[in-house]
């Protein structure tokens, strides 16, 4: 395992990027080919009952189908991620963590939709991805901040303060974060 995995990446406030300004992204991989992680606060203009109907796939249960779906970053916007509690394994699941689960296969949809999918969950399209030592190069300019993942701030924190929590999460006040880091 790399010490980067099972890390949210946390954008500094000076990273002017609009895919990661103020963005929370789970790293679900990293070695040295490079890196894949998804943003957890960016809500894409879809909600699950469009993408299941993209899909063909049957869902009774409007509130399920009025659920958003997530930019999960700039990356193939064409490719599903489902981030989840690990009460079960689909087809394509792998951990990220004791208490994260990724799966890119339908399965894990068709169960969303029918009610027998996991407990706690997030679908995003699109991932972030880092070539071999670019993310190392982008820590090193202080365009992020790292910290242990937590199911918690993806599955409960409202969208919208999940940046401020993942920054709550290494003692920090968000309010006292400079625009530009810098080193000792």
């Amino acid at each position: 395992m790399s010490y980067l995995e099972q890390q949210f990446l946390i954008a500094m406030p000076a990273l002017a990027d609009p895919n990661f300004n103020h963005g929370v992204t789970l790293l679900c991989q990293h070695n040295a080919e490079g890196a894949l992680g998804i943003t957890i606060n960016r809500l894409s203009e879809f909600t699950l009952g469009d993408l299941f109907e993209q899909l063909d796939i049957e869902c009774e249960d409007e509130a399920v189908g009025a659920l958003p779906v997530f930019e999960g970053g700039p990356v193939h916007r064409e490719r599903g991620f489902v981030l989840h509690s690990p009460d079960r394994q689909w087809e394509s699941t792998v951990a990220v963590g004791p208490d994260i689960m990724i799966t890119t296969s339908r399965d894990v949809l068709q169960a969303i939709a029918s009610g027998t999918g996991p407990g706690r969950f997030l679908v995003a399209l699109g991932y972030a991805g880092w070539g071999a030592g670019q993310l190392e190069d982008e820590l090193k300019e202080n365009a992020w901040l790292n910290t242990m993942a937590d199911a918690s701030i993806i599955f409960d924190s409202p969208v919208d303060s999940r940046w401020q929590d993942a920054v709550a999460r290494l003692g920090i006040d968000s309010a006292s974060l400079q625009p530009v880091g810098g080193h000792a």
